[in-house]
C-alpha cells in the first residue's frame, strides 16, 4: 500500500471537486465513511483504516476509475498476483469454487479442498482463469464450472453435477438464475445431450439443437 496516507490523499484527488454527499449516493457508501478513507483513519476511535476490495469497488464506479488500478494503489493486487491454485487441484476438474472469508473451497468428484489464506484479496488473475475456463459467477462467494453441470433444476435454483436429484449440488440465487438461465439450460443440454423442459422434464438432444460454442 501507498506510504503513509498518500492512498488516502490519491482518494480525495480522485474526487476532485465532486462533494461527499454526491460520492455517496454514487458509491452507496457514507459520506462520513469516504472522508476517513480521505484521511486514512476512523475519526471516532482515531484508528487507521484500509478499505477493502468491495468498497474500493464502490468507488472505482462512483469515480469512473479501472477497478484494477484502484486495487494496486491500495496495495492489493501485487499481493494477488502471485496466487497459486493448490497442486492437487485441477480446475477443469473442478464442480465450483468457493469464497469463505478467510478461505477458499474446491469442490470436485474427489472431494473438497480448502485452501487457507491470511486475507482475500482481490484475486484479479485467478478469477479471469475461473472464466477462461466456463465458470460463471453465481454470487459474490461462488463460480461454478458450466462444463461439469449434469441437471438444473429452476423451482428449487438447484445445480447438480450427475443427473440424479440424491447427488451433489449447489443452490444459486433467484437474481443468478434470472441472468443465467438460458445459460444453464444449453450447458446441461452440451454436458448430457438431453435438453431440459420448463416443467422439469426432459427429452434425447436433436441433432438440430442450438448450443453454445
Amino acid at each position: 500500500m501507498e506510504q503513509g496516507n498518500q492512498f488516502g490523499k490519491f482518494l480525495e484527488t480522485l474526487r476532485g471537486k465532486m462533494s461527499l454527499r454526491k460520492v455517496a449516493s454514487k458509491s452507496g457508501l457514507s459520506h462520513a465513511y469516504i472522508r476517513d478513507l480521505e484521511l486514512g483513519r476512523n475519526r471516532t476511535t482515531n484508528d487507521i483504516i484500509k478499505p477493502s476490495p468491495d468498497t474500493l469497488r464502490k468507488l472505482s464506479q462512483a469515480y469512473q476509475y479501472p477497478y484494477t488500478d484502484l486495487l494496486m494503489k491500495a496495495g492489493y493486487l501485487e499481493e494477488a498476483s502471485s496466487w497459486q491454485t493448490p497442486n492437487e487441484i485441477r480446475l477443469d476438474n473442478v464442480w465450483y469454487v468457493e469464497f469463505g472469508t478467510k478461505s477458499i473451497k474446491y469442490v470436485s468428484q474427489d472431494g473438497m479442498v480448502e485452501e487457507n489464506v491470511e486475507s482475500l484479496v482481490a484475486f484479479t488473475s485467478f478469477i479471469e482463469a475461473l472464466m477462461d475456463l466456463q465458470f460463471a459467477k453465481m454470487d459474490m462467494h461462488l463460480f461454478v464450472n458450466l462444463n461439469k453441470i449434469k441437471k438444473y433444476a429452476p423451482s428449487e435454483g438447484k445445480l447438480y453435477f450427475d443427473a440424479y436429484e440424491d447427488g451433489p449440488y449447489v443452490t444459486i440465487a433467484a437474481m443468478a438464475q434470472m441472468k443465467h438461465h438460458q445459460t444453464l439450460v444449453d450447458y446441461v443440454a452440451r454436458n448430457t445431450g438431453v435438453t431440459a423442459q420448463a416443467d422439469g422434464d426432459s427429452h434425447p438432444l436433436s441433432l438440430k439443437a442450438k448450443l453454445l460454442t
